[in-house]
Formats: C-alpha cells, sequence, structure tokens
C-alpha cells in the first residue's frame, strides 16, 4: 500500500509533465514561434500580446515560454531561453516577482484590474529586464474593466509587457484590439498530433499503434492538451502498458472506419435492408444516431475529396486508411456523392426536431440507396445509346416540384447545324413514391431522372406575339396554381417581342432577382410549348424620374403642393408652419 500511495503522488498528467518550455517544443505553431524568436532576436517586442485560438493549441504555453525567453540572462544563439540562469529557475519554480499571471475569468473586476496597475507602477527586480503580465481567459473580464485597463494597455511604462489570451476575440473590445499584436493560432494537424504522442508513448515506455494515436488526434479536434488526455486515459484502460487500434475504439467510444464503409458499399449496391441491419448494429452498440449520420457525411466528404488528386491532401488519415478511401471512391459518382451530402445535409438539420429520430435516419438511407437507380440512365434501348448524348441543362427548382418537371437536353452539334434539337422529357411521377426532390437539395437545384422517353425532333418554328401570350398565361395559371404568388406578380408585368429575344419590364433589381430565380424553368417551358430553342428573356429595370422620394414634412408638402397648388394658400390663410 505504501509503494501504490508513492506512486500516485508522484504521477503527473502528460499535459503537464510535457509541457513545452522552450519554442522549438511547440507542436504545430511554427508560424507564431519563428515571429516571436525574431521579435526577441532583433529586440522588436511590442508591449501588448494577443494570442486567440482554440482550446489546447498552446496559447498559455507560449505566453509563458516567451516571458521567460525576454527575461533570460544567457539568450541562446537562435534566441531560446537557457533554463539555467537565476530568472530561468526561479521561472520554472514559480518564483518569478517579475512575471505575474491573472485569471480573467475569476478577477474580472475593475478592483482586481486596479490593482494590477498599482503592480505595474514598480520596476522589475534586478536582474530582470521586463516585468510581464499574463492574463489568461482576458475576454472574461468586464467591460468596465477593459475600460480601466485601457489607458495601461496603450501606455504603459518601458518595462512593462502584457500578454493576454483568449479563445474568443470576437468578445473583445476593439479599442483593445487595436492596442495589441494579434497572433492567431492554429488547430494542430493530426499528423502532428500523433507523431508527438508517439515520442511520449516512446519515453514512457509504451507500446502504441500509430492507428490509434491517429485516431486519438483525430478525435482531439487539433487541440494537442485533448489528445494527451486521452493518451493518458488510454494507457490507464491498458493493462499490459499498450494502446491497440481497438481498445481506442471501445475506450473513447468511436465508430470504426470499417461501419462507414461497409455502409457505403451497402448504399453503391443499392441494398437498402443492409443498410437497416448496419444500422441496427450501431444503435445496439450505444452509439448516437446523430453522431453516426454526420460521420456518415464526413466520410462521404472524404471520399469525394478523393476524386481528385489536388484535394487529397485534404485527406487527414492514415496511409492504410487512405488506401481503402481511394478504392471506394473510384466505385462512387461525383453525382452519387453530391446529391448523398445534400440529403445527408437535411437529415442532419432536421434530426433534432424529428419526433422518431431512428426512422428519420433509415428514411435517409433508403434515398441514399435509391440514388444510384435514380442516376442509372442504362435502361435506354441501344437505339438510344448508339445516338449522340445531349448535354442535360440542369433546371432551377422552383419550391414547389410540379407533378411532371421536365429537363430540356441542349442541342448537340449535330443537331445544332441542321436547326434541331434533341428533347428528352423525364417524368418523375414514379420517382416521387420513393424520394422527396427537395431532398436532393436546395443546393443542387436540379431535378434527377429515372425513366427516359423517345426522344423527340423539335424544329425552330416562327411565332407570333399572341401565341407567346398565350403560352405566357398558361405557365402564369399554372405556378398561380400552385400557390407562387411572387411568380405570378412579375409573370403579369408587360413585355415586349423583337424576333425571339422577350423584354420583361421591371420595378427594381428585388423584381430582376425573383425572375432570376424561375428564369430557367420559364424559359424551357416557353421553348417547348413554341418548339423554338433562340428564346431569349431579357429584363429590364424601368427609368424612374430622377426627383428623389421626399422624406422630410418640407419635402412632403412641396411635393404635394406640385400636385396641388391651393396647399399653398390654405397654409398662409391658417398660418402653418412646417415641421422639420
Amino acid at each position: 500500500m505504501a509503494w501504490l500511495t508513492c506512486s500516485m503522488e508522484n504521477f503527473v498528467v502528460s499535459a503537464r509533465k510535457y509541457r513545452p518550455i522552450t519554442f522549438d517544443s511547440v507542436v504545430g505553431q511554427s508560424h507564431i514561434t519563428t515571429t516571436l524568436k525574431n521579435a526577441i532576436r532583433t529586440n522588436h517586442l511590442a508591449s501588448a500580446f494577443l494570442f486567440c485560438g482554440p482550446r489546447g493549441v498552446g496559447k498559455t504555453t507560449c505566453a509563458r515560454i516567451l516571458a521567460k525567453t525576454i527575461n533570460c540572462q544567457a539568450l541562446s544563439s537562435d534566441a531560446e531561453a537557457c533554463g539555467t540562469c537565476d530568472s530561468c529557475v526561479a521561472f520554472q519554480q514559480n518564483a518569478s516577482f517579475n512575471v505575474h499571471e491573472l485569471d480573467a475569468a475569476s478577477n474580472n473586476s475593475v478592483e482586481d484590474i486596479r490593482n494590477l496597475i498599482d503592480q505595474v507602477r514598480y520596476p522589475p527586480q534586478a536582474g530582470s529586464k521586463k516585468k510581464i503580465y499574463i492574463i489568461d481567459e482576458v475576454h472574461m473580464l468586464s467591460t468596465s474593466a477593459f475600460n480601466a485597463f485601457l489607458k495601461t494597455l496603450e501606455e504603459p511604462p518601458s518595462y512593462a509587457i502584457f500578454i493576454l489570451a483568449t479563445t474568443e476575440k470576437h468578445k473583445i473590445l476593439p479599442t483593445i484590439l487595436s492596442r495589441c499584436q494579434i497572433f492567431d493560432f492554429n488547430r494542430i494537424q493530426n499528423k502532428d498530433i500523433a507523431d508527438h504522442l508517439a515520442i511520449i508513448a516512446q519515453k514512457e515506455n509504451v507500446s502504441a499503434d500509430y492507428q490509434a494515436l491517429e485516431l486519438i488526434a483525430q478525435k482531439a479536434d487539433g487541440g494537442l492538451r485533448d489528445a494527451l488526455s486521452m493518451f493518458d486515459l488510454n494507457v490507464t484502460f491498458s493493462k499490459d502498458n499498450s494502446i491497440a487500434y481497438s481498445d481506442v475504439l471501445e475506450n473513447l467510444h468511436i465508430l470504426d472506419y470499417d461501419y462507414y464503409f461497409k455502409m457505403t458499399d451497402a448504399l453503391l449496391n443499392q441494398s437498402m435492408w443492409q443498410a437497416f441491419s448496419l444500422y441496427d448494429d450501431i444503435l445496439s452498440k450505444g452509439f448516437d444516431g446523430h453522431q453516426f449520420v454526420i460521420g456518415l457525411l464526413g466520410h462521404l466528404r472524404d471520399l469525394l475529396v478523393c476524386k481528385d488528386v489536388s484535394t487529397i491532401k485534404l485527406l487527414q488519415v492514415s496511409e492504410s486508411v487512405a488506401i481503402k478511401y481511394k478504392e471506394q471512391s473510384q466505385k462512387a459518382s461525383v453525382s452519387f456523392l453530391i446529391s448523398a451530402l445534400s440529403v445527408g445535409s437535411q437529415c442532419d438539420i432536421n434530426y433534432k426536431s424529428a419526433k422518431n429520430q431512428r426512422l428519420h435516419v433509415e428514411i435517409f438511407l433508403s434515398k441514399l440507396a435509391n440514388i444510384p437507380a435514380v442516376l442509372d440512365l442504362s435502361n435506354l434501348s441501344e437505339d438510344e445509346k448508339k445516338k449522340p448524348s445531349p448535354v442535360i441543362i440542369i433546371e432551377e427548382k422552383t419550391n414547389t416540384q410540379t407533378e411532371n418537371t421536365e429537363i430540356v437536353a441542349a442541342p448537340s452539334p449535330v443537331a445544332s447545324s441542321q436547326n434541331e434539337v434533341e428533347i428528352s422529357k423525364i417524368k418523375t411521377s414514379k420517382l416521387k413514391s420513393t424520394f422527396d426532390l427537395d431532398d436532393l437539395g436546395p443546393d443542387l437545384n436540379k431535378t434527377l431522372v429515372q425513366e427516359t422517353s423517345a426522344p423527340v425532333i423539335l424544329q425552330n418554328k416562327a411565332f407570333s406575339k399572341t401565341e407567346l401570350i398565350s403560352v405566357w398565361q398558361a405557365f402564369t395559371n399554372t405556378r398561380e396554381s400552385l400557390g407562387e404568388i411572387s411568380e405570378v406578380v412579375i409573370l403579369k408585368r408587360d413585355f415586349d417581342l423583337e424576333g425571339t429575344t422577350i423584354r420583361i419590364k421591371l420595378d427594381n433589381n428585388v423584381q430582376k432577382g425573383l425572375l432570376e430565380g424561375f428564369k430557367t424553368l420559364l424559359m424551357s417551358y416557353l421553348r417547348e410549348n413554341l418548339q423554338n430553342t433562340g428564346i431569349q428573356l431579357i429584363a429590364e429595370i424601368s427609368i424612374e424620374e430622377q426627383t428623389s422620394k421626399p422624406y422630410t414634412q418640407a419635402e412632403k408638402f412641396n411635393f404635394m403642393a406640385e400636385k396641388n397648388p391651393h396647399l399653398i394658400e390654405l397654409r398662409n390663410a391658417l398660418g402653418l408652419e412646417l415641421g422639420y
């Protein structure tokens, strides 16, 4: 028992035991440490620094290293603290009278700042160059405390340096920000964290699987302190002083990559039932359905990243897992991945508001499993396959999907030379029983197809304005029946016809923006029903009178008096004066 008590008392968590003590030992923030070392070397030190960034990335650590290095009495050639002089030793033993740390979370009143200002008046003790104040979580200071601190921060004594650290820079007053030299700390890359954990594991004589360390780094989300805490947790969890990949999965309650690979394979194979079975297995192991959806979306995003060589660098996984991603990305088309991400984003947004969350996710999986069938055009006849493939124009969707939506194929080069165009009518009524097309994404704004009718050859026929008005009115009636009132208001505006160019007159840019929202659908309807692919639509803003609108009382009176001069006589007769 005595040995056990002694060992427990001597245990120090890795986040403290391996806390960096020099600039070179800071992980993943070389852009900041290099700048600070150069400032010390050239003696270009600001009077106030602001270190900001996410938690656990080294803000307070760098503040302490900077404070120690500034007062070091025997700097090395590369501007690093010696660690052996009186100033460094006093700092390392927390006995320095020239470096003061203040936690603004618990000392955020005006009185606390006044005490700080009183201390600043006294110069540093002999042997020290500067008197340094580190204020952590500075965004917690009250507005009154910030204002009290402002004058001292702007014009401190020559020997005083303030180092402020915060995770929420936006909460700091702009007047404070303008007086500080700001350093933005980045999230630490997963590879840098995993490499650092491997070094610590070697020092601690811990046998660690590198893939397990990468998993810890991924879970830490760029925070080294969190990663070190999870490292200690997994070492404690282990019985043989080792860290295995499977143990990390169990201990940190992380869903394995394999589940996402299996799920994606099931969706690509259109096996909805297998997807349901996998999801049930995931839930039975205690994983949250929302986290599964988020993880699957991240997996699909990584597959999309693998589709191009220039973006593979965005994939932050081990080499063995990266190979699996590249292999599976070859099976999934870009259209499938984008559509799946769009459907998934809607599932993510609506998950918390769903009454039956399991059913909500299962509907999401069933939609994903049907996307390959929607995108598959292999059921075309042999004669259709031999014809030149028309270029599909992606139609902008309106808020309400019509019963039979149509996609118009742009003319191929051959058809253009003959003044002909192929139109493939794609009926989506059968899709509606399986798919809500709105779920394929407001970002895509396109209609997907399942059945393709035989192509129809149309000539570019001439048409009159009367015919145009008739077709225009039919489209207006359709939109009005669907409740698209804003569209109907614009469609009822006057328009002129010049050849095949339609010019519609609008009042302002707001109306023009609304027209752009359904212009593609309107043009498709007009071109098909008038059998002319050369129809163009141009929106023109009406030129209003240059006189500005009346705002003041005097301007309003003068405006009305121009319309009715008797108002001037009435004002004079009653002796009224205008208000301004």
